[in-house]
């Protein structure tokens, strides 16, 4: 069985280790979405990722969330990625785009000209979200999607995939977890529409399929990844039966033969690697709350071949050496994940 350390094929890219960096905020882009240099070093600091995922970065202004995140959606921020691309790539590593789509959890003060956030239905996020120079404020409810204007949505994607490649991204990621757009259209909680994007888990999964199918048709389906995580309450988000609802969505894309299945497993049951690991014959990357031993453990019995580490990589950005030689890990400080700077950014150092 593969060890941490041991190459992985994904897609028609050879990873030189296991360990694969997660998606993490870090709203250190400004107000037009654009990051800078800061950025560039950042993620070159953990190159020796076998993978780096990027952090959700939203297709357009409508998808926006949270203050200070990236986009993909213009020339000025296509520009400030290429800067991190070539800055991974120099320091020989690989990087994909995660494509975010807020959807409801977002607030008119972050939407262009004020405006009402957009969502498979109508229904009220019980959650809140900082807004600089006013503090926490709770969301408002958002606009039901009309059936029509969700291919321009669809279409965000595709576009989004196309401006990641420009940039120079080894590939992309569709952000279909934490309770984001695509997941709102996954789960019952979220999803009381009667139209063929709605009801059964066939037409809740449409969405996705939809979304994955757009950013296969121009990057191709080995450059394309996309992270789900099944029974994950965060963001005000439940499901009546997320066992049916994964796997039909795991039969779904199946056939599409996309790079990877990244599966955050937040709920000790059901176990949902039991579940959808034999449903998709790709890699499968596991992640969520994993230490060194556990993803080696997963690793062993077969049950992934790649692990993903989040917030250990914020305070160790050398973290495959330290795990190969067995150092101690750095602690993080909470206080500086989403504030600007390179406080707790860039200044956490190799051993």
């Amino acid at each position: 069985m593969p060890t941490l350390f041991e190459p992985l094929i994904l897609g028609k890219l050879s990873l030189s280790n296991r360990i694969v960096m997660a998606p993490m905020t870090r709203s250190r882009a400004n107000i037009d979405g654009v990051i800078g240099e800061l950025t560039a070093t950042y993620y070159a600091q953990r190159a020796s990722a076998g993978l780096l995922i990027s952090e959700g970065t939203i297709p357009s202004a409508m998808g926006k969330g949270y203050v200070r995140i990236p986009g993909i959606y213009s020339p000025d921020q296509i520009v400030g990625w290429k800067r991190v691309t070539n800055a991974v790539h120099s320091a020989g590593g690989h990087i994909f785009l995660q494509i975010m789509h807020c959807g409801r959890i977002a607030h008119p003060q972050l939407l262009p000209g004020g405006a009402q956030s957009v969502a498979p239905s109508a229904i009220l996020p019980n959650v809140k979200t900082w807004i600089d120079g006013v503090g926490m404020v709770p969301l408002e409810t958002p606009r039901a999607l009309e059936t029509s204007e969700i291919p321009s949505i669809i279409e965000e994607f595709r576009q989004a995939t196309v401006n990641a490649l420009a940039a120079g991204f080894d590939g992309v990621e569709l952000h279909a977890a934490s309770g984001y757009l695509p997941m709102q259209f996954l789960s019952s909680s979220t999803n009381h529409r009667t139209d063929q994007y709605g009801g059964s888990a066939v037409n809740r999964s449409r969405f996705v399929l939809e979304a994955l199918t757009a950013m296969v048709s121009v990057a191709g389906a080995d450059k394309v990844g996309i992270k789900i995580s099944p029974a994950m309450p965060f963001n005000d988000l439940t499901d009546e039966n997320p066992a049916e609802t994964y796997s039909t969505l795991a039969n779904a894309i199946g056939g599409l033969g996309i790079a990877y299945l990244h599966v955050a497993q937040t709920a000790l049951t059901p176990d949902f690697h039991a579940i959808l690991r034999p449903l998709f014959t790709g890699p499968y990357l596991v992640g969520a709350g994993l230490t060194k031993e556990s993803a080696t453990a997963l690793l062993a019995s077969g049950q992934a071949d790649g692990a993903v580490f989040g917030v250990a990589f914020i305070a160790n950005p050398d973290l495959p050496a330290r795990f190969a030689s067995h150092a101690p890990l750095a602690t993080p400080d909470a206080s500086t994940f989403y504030t600007p700077g390179a406080q707790g950014y860039t200044d956490y150092l190799p051993k």
